[in-house]
């Protein structure tokens, strides 16, 4: 999506130059052909303007992102905008001759600048001190590129290619057939791949080959020449394991290996664009590269070329794109135009995002949440919001965003949102949870628990706010959860604690051997997922104090949800990066409480899951979007008519597990097989349905088991009734340990 766009009069009609703050990605320096750098944030706001004394050269961001320098042809010149102080500071160069070419080192503090004779400079940041080689070349110095060793190779109109150590001095040197220009270093593929020192230098020739010169072999230098319908070599990046993409002025987006057995071998060729290619970009972080020309963007993914991610068109740009690169963390990606204009996409969001029972609230933007609820039919609400959050929380009436130590609070209307006011806590919060009134938020090993719009409640002011622990508690909190009724945590040393809110209050208390990393509690709080230090995972009961291990708990698990649909208590899920887990919790069997794995489904890339309602799971994607997938575990969920009998008896499976007794009645309808119908019955006696066992029975004719059940479904002795049910399903030993336990031991006698 489109974030913002930049037109300035002053551009118009010529292209303009722009480049992203390394590292960071927070500023954009832009200049047209008004000899003034203007700096943009990464929201489109201008932040500062550099007006030149002469026409623009060059400019380049230091490799943390903390300076920019730029220079012109008149001035001996250099020109340093500091990105902390917003200030701009002026460095002589002391060169005779007019700056030609600059770049920062990759690793240092060291700046390098070539003049139109062929000079060199070699500036230190730190220590102020300028080393100055005259003759590097002997004609303008046009490109170059660090290694990550501090070695400088730079090419100049004299066709000549030098590589020099930090101190100026020549250690290789090579002549070249024409003009060289977009100079790189790498790791070239060898048969050893041990070598990971970036040894060889490559470089354009006559924009028709390319020139790889390694600095171990510098008698055997590569000249790797193209078909001639490509046209001129546009631009090139190398990536991954020795591969290089290199865009053809024709509108062909090639990919070449420089493995020594295969060289110059086209490993993947695509004809992108009609006639035309302006640019490419890479972006690692992202594993997308993307090409533009005409008026459109293609991007494709990097593990698949063959896979075209996405495709943007920018219509009215009559005169077509020019340039474009992605920031170093591949959030946004800038495309300038011939006509002068810039546009900067958002090709990643960070997946923010909460539910409070079936409300969502998700980032849809940089600076922008949407408040949606599907199952309620409620259409969703977009909050402009001030800063680019790092976390979000929703409640039943409140909207919660923040960054560092601040949250900002908003209250829900009917159909409009009011913010309220905002909040600084003692540390940087790393998450937050809402439910009607308070507000929980969780930093550097404690919890803030506080109200959020507080009113003048004279004698309730001690419930206004607390913080967690108490000054003698000796523990770290690690996560926490807000039910409508408890604050919930988990500590460093492995205890759970609930609070009660309304009688302000710790009313449970359970400790685990090792520390508790997340909890989930139900929607009601009665029951609480929750992973620990070694990535198990258990459910634990406050009302009874039990604890219950998840069966095949896989330890990359990241986050469970609890099923919000009001029937069905007992189900929730587990997922991590690329599966989703379907459990049961089984409270009352013959054989008592236990746990079920009822079934697992790959998850599609990047989706985070948010909210799982009646078997259906709503993600959040990296687009700012939401997507919802069906559990496998739920497919009865369809129209039963539409299957055979084969994918019925698996769905009679899936019901049983799930305790969905109705949808099973309907399968074995449809199927009418007496088999189906008894297992529907046992399943009924295992979970102790009596009422719903009588009515199969009923349905499948079986009089003798209709009466026995008449004569035991009023017990309640929940033992008594366990055992007697046992002992109908011919589990002897079961039900004589269950008579043992009731309040009539006599009956193990009567077996």
């Amino acid at each position: 999506q489109q974030v913002f766009s930049l037109y300035e009069k002053a551009w118009s009609g010529s292209p303009v130059q722009f480049a992203w703050q390394k590292t960071l990605g927070n500023f954009l320096a832009v200049i047209g052909g008004d000899r003034s750098v203007k700096i943009f944030d990464r929201h489109g706001q201008k932040r500062n303007e550099i007006i030149l004394p002469g026409n623009f050269v060059a400019m380049d961001w230091d490799k943390d992102g903390d300076t920019l320098a730029i220079i012109t042809d008149k001035s001996s010149t250099i020109f340093l905008w500091d990105a902390i102080t917003n200030k701009t500071s002026q460095v002589d160069s002391g060169m005779r001759d007019s700056m030609s070419f600059l770049l920062w080192s990759r690793v240092g503090a060291l700046l390098a600048v070539g003049t139109t004779k062929g000079n060199l400079l070699i500036y230190n940041r730190q220590t102020s001190r300028k080393i100055s080689v005259l003759g590097k070349h002997t004609k303008r110095i046009t490109c170059g590129c660090w290694s990550i060793e501090n070695l400088l190779a730079l090419g100049g109109e004299d066709r000549m290619i030098t590589v020099s150590n930090q101190e100026g001095d020549t250690i290789r040197q090579t002549s070249i057939s024409s003009d060289p220009s977009d100079m790189q270093f790498s790791v070239m593929k060898t048969d050893e791949r041990v070598s990971t020192r970036e040894s060889t230098v490559s470089v354009v020739v006559g924009k028709k080959t390319l020139f790889l010169f390694n600095l171990n072999d510098p008698d055997n230098p590569i000249d790797l020449k193209f078909q001639q319908p490509y046209g001129s070599i546009v631009s090139y990046k190398w990536y991954g394991d020795g591969y290089i993409m290199i865009g053809f002025s024709q509108g062909c987006f090639v990919v070449i290996s420089t493995h020594i057995r295969e060289i110059g071998q086209e490993v993947f060729q695509a004809h992108n664009h009609k006639d035309n290619l302006s640019s490419i970009a890479i972006s690692q972080s992202l594993n997308k590269a993307a090409s533009c020309g005409n008026n459109c963007i293609k991007i494709h993914d990097l593990t698949d070329m063959r896979e075209m991610y996405a495709i943007i068109n920018l219509d009215d740009e009559n005169k077509g794109v020019d340039q474009m690169a992605w920031t170093d963390d591949g959030q946004l990606l800038a495309v300038s135009t011939r006509r002068g204009s810039l546009h900067v996409f958002l090709t990643k969001l960070p997946i923010l995002g909460d539910a409070c029972s079936t409300r969502i609230a998700y980032l849809t933007s940089l600076l922008e949440v949407t408040i949606a609820n599907h199952v309620e039919s409620e259409l969703p609400v977009t909050v402009s919001v001030e800063v680019e959050p790092s976390f979000v929380a929703v409640g039943v009436y409140h909207l919660a965003v923040g960054m560092n130590n601040r949250a900002w609070f908003y209250a829900l209307g009917e159909n409009n949102v009011k913010k309220l006011k905002d909040v600084e806590y003692l540390g940087t919060v790393a998450s937050m949870h809402l439910n009607s009134d308070y507000a929980a938020a969780l930093f550097e090993g404690k919890v803030q628990l506080h109200m959020i719009e507080s009113e003048d409640l004279g004698a309730q002011e001690e419930r206004e706010t607390r913080l967690f622990p108490a000054d003698d508690d000796k523990y770290r909190i690690l996560c926490h959860a807000l039910t409508s009724d408890f604050l919930i945590y988990g500590t460093d040393t492995g205890v759970i604690r609930y609070f009660f809110i309304e009688d302000w209050q710790y009313v449970n208390e359970y400790r685990h051997p090792v520390s508790v990393r997340k909890v989930f509690p139900d929607p009601n709080g009665t029951r609480m997922a929750f992973i620990d230090e070694k990535s198990d995972g258990f459910v634990y009961c406050p009302v009874n104090d039990r604890v219950y291990e998840i069966p095949d708990f896989s330890p990359t698990i990241k986050g469970i949800l609890w099923e919000n649909w009001p029937m069905d208590k007992g189900v929730f899920v587990a997922f991590d990066d690329d599966k989703v887990y379907t459990y049961v919790f089984h409270k009352d069997t013959i054989q008592g409480s236990r746990i079920i794995l009822a079934g697992g489904m790959e998850v599609p890339y990047s989706h985070k899951p948010l909210l799982l309602y009646n078997g259906e799971l709503t993600c959040q994607t990296p687009s700012g979007k939401t997507n919802s997938i069906y559990l496998s575990t739920h497919n009865f969920l369809g129209n039963l008519k539409d299957f055979g009998p084969d994918m019925l008896r698996q769905m009679l499976t899936q019901t049983l597990m799930l305790k969905r007794f109705s949808e099973a009645w309907e399968v074995c309808s449809l199927l009418n097989d007496q088999s189906c119908w008894n297992e529907l019955a046992k399943a009924c006696l295992h979970h102790m349905e009596v009422d719903f066992a009588i009515r199969v029975y009923r349905t499948s004719g079986n009089a003798g088991m209709v009466m026995s059940l008449e004569q035991v479904k009023g017990i309640e002795d929940h033992n008594l009734l366990a055992g007697h049910l046992a002992m109908f399903t011919s589990d002897f030993n079961l039900a004589q340990d269950l008579y043992l336990a009731s309040s009539c031991p006599i009956a193990a006698l009567e077996v």
